[in-house]
Formats: C-alpha cells, sequence, structure tokens
C-alpha cells in the first residue's frame, strides 16, 4: 500500500516542502510514497506556490481523508491538525520539529521529532543518514522552508542545525542569494490583494485544545505592520467570525519581521487570561509584543501556561 505522506491542515512551506522530501527519501528506500497535503492545489498559500513555481516542485496530492490508508505524518503529531479519519488509518512514522502531540499508534513507528527550527533541518539529516543524495529541486524546496520556518535566521527557533543545513542545501540546489530568496518568499506571505479577510485569517493558522480551551492563532509576516493597515477593520471582523466557530480565543500575530515583533490581535472570551500569558495590556483589541517572532515557542507555550496545561 501507498505510503501518503502529508503534512499539517492548513500547510505552510515547511509542511509542503517536507511531504514531498520524505516521500522522496522513502521512495528511494524502496517504500512506495506520494507527497499529500490538505488543501487543494488552488487554495495553497502564495509562499508556498512561488517556491513550488521557483524549484520546479510539483504540489502534493490532495488528499483530505486518510481511512484506511498507510500515512507518514510530516511537520506535525497533533490529531486536531490531521486529515479526517485519522483514528482509522495506520501511521507508519512521523517527522517533526514541534512538541510531541496527542496521535498514537498501536505499533512501534519511525518517530523523529528534533528540537530545531524546520522539519526541513531534520529531514536534510535523515537524507544524510540514509546515504541518499537529495535532488535539486527538493533542496530548493527545503531551503526554502527553513529560510520561512527561522524567518531568515531571526526566529528564536533557529538553531546552529538550521544554518548548517541551509549551508548544505544552497549549494545542492544552485542557490547563492538566500537574502533574495526570502525577500521574495516574505513579499509572496504578506501579499494580501484578492484574498478574503477569512481566507487570510487561515492562510497559516492552528487551532490548539488548551486544557479545554480551543484556542486559535494565525500569523502574517510583514515587511511592515503599516501594510494591512487599511483592511485592519475588516480582518478583525473575520477574526470574530472564527471566534464564533466554538472557540474560546483567536490570536492573529502580524509579526514585523524588520522590527522584530508582533502586533496581537486578540478575540477572547477572557481577554485577562491572554495579558496573563504575555504580560502585556490589551488596548484596542490588540497588544505589542516585542521579540515574538515564533508562534510555536513564544505564542503557544505561554498561553498553554496560562491555561494550567
Amino acid at each position: 500500500m501507498t505510503i501518503c505522506v502529508t503534512g499539517h491542515s492548513n500547510p505552510d512551506t515547511d509542511s509542503v516542502t517536507s511531504a514531498i522530501a520524505y516521500a522522496a527519501l522513502l521512495n528511494a528506500q524502496g517504500q512506495e510514497a506520494k507527497a499529500c497535503m490538505q488543501i487543494a492545489v488552488d487554495k495553497l498559500n502564495p509562499e508556498s506556490t512561488t517556491v513550488l513555481k521557483r524549484f520546479g516542485l510539483k504540489a502534493p496530492e490532495t488528499m483530505m481523508d486518510v481511512a484506511g490508508m498507510k500515512v507518514a505524518l510530516v511537520d506535525f503529531s497533533d490529531i486536531g491538525q490531521a486529515p479526517a479519519n485519522i483514528a482509522s488509518a495506520e501511521v507508519v512514522a512521523i517527522v517533526d520539529h514541534h512538541k510531541i502531540g496527542d496521535i498514537t499508534t498501536n505499533q512501534p513507528i519511525l518517530f523523529r521529532a528534533e528540537p530545531v527550527g524546520c522539519t526541513g533541518t531534520v529531514l536534510n539529516k535523515m537524507f544524510k543518514d540514509a546515504g541518499v543524495a537529495i535532488p535539486k529541486d527538493i533542496a530548493g524546496g527545503m531551503l526554502a522552508a527553513i529560510l520561512s520556518d527561522t524567518v531568515n535566521f531571526k526566529s528564536p527557533t533557529c538553531t546552529p542545525d538550521d544554518k548548517a543545513a541551509v549551508a548544505e542545501l544552497k549549494k545542492v540546489a544552485g542557490v547563492e542569494d538566500t537574502e533574495s530568496l526570502f525577500m521574495d518568499m516574505l513579499r509572496a506571505k504578506s501579499s494580501i490583494d484578492g484574498i478574503s479577510m477569512k481566507d487570510l485569517v487561515f492562510r497559516d493558522y492552528k487551532d490548539f485544545d488548551m486544557n479545554g480551551k480551543k484556542m486559535g492563532i494565525g500569523q502574517l509576516e510583514l515587511a511592515a505592520i503599516d501594510q494591512v493597515a487599511a483592511i485592519r477593520a475588516d480582518l478583525v471582523k473575520a477574526l470574530q467570525e472564527v471566534k464564533n466557530e466554538g472557540r474560546h480565543s483567536v490570536l492573529f500575530m502580524l509579526t514585523d519581521v524588520v522590527k522584530e515583533g508582533t502586533e496581537l490581535l486578540v478575540i477572547s472570551d477572557e481577554p485577562a487570561l491572554i495579558e496573563a500569558a504575555y504580560g502585556g495590556k490589551i488596548e484596542n483589541g490588540c497588544m505589542w509584543v516585542p521579540g515574538m517572532m515564533s508562534r510555536k515557542k513564544q505564542t503557544v507555550p505561554p498561553l498553554q501556561k496560562a491555561c494550567g496545561c
């Protein structure tokens, strides 16, 4: 049975390119695998679309339901971010760089998770460990994912391993100017042209169960926050709609890559809980959190602690 390699719902560039890379590695090792994603190709975020086009990569196959299938998970291990019917699928492997989630298996599997900035960094090591050369186009996708996830090394999630992987992958991919590549990706990621506000919220978004409270956290990385000044009111309305779909809180990170901080838009049943988590005061529905760049390392953990997780 073919292994479906898939990343999390609302896939980002790491999730997409890691599915492609791990499927390629499995195939090189004699296991039939295909790259999948939980979204239609025409709904893929602009950054990932730019990366796939730049390096000539084919988008993963859309796969929303994995009932009865063999599945390998990349860039997540939480049931809430998995395809439909994951409980009836056979999970055969997990490769990740986040906290260990709540997916369980009935038998031992390959589980590799490392405290690095990107799943692409873990996969770079796995290719080397297996003695398998990384194809040029796939190396380009992995390179782009690491630059994206580490915000060009500015994120606190960035490690020496991520920088070493970039140095190796750029040679394989034939990319000399990673700064230019990152800026092209940032321009695509921060584009708001022709997109509905709700789609913008869900472009880079994850739900979390925090002690029984459903918390949604989205992020938009920008060269400057005033890029969204004209749509701010409509964005807040969209966040309220998302909140009304049964969530305790919705947080939306407007991350200023240049200033290295985040304006956090907050809609919550307990604003005081959010203030306690980040040590600030919500004014007019938002708070500025200096130094906040990473949802994984700087936004989720303090909120989990405040919720008593």
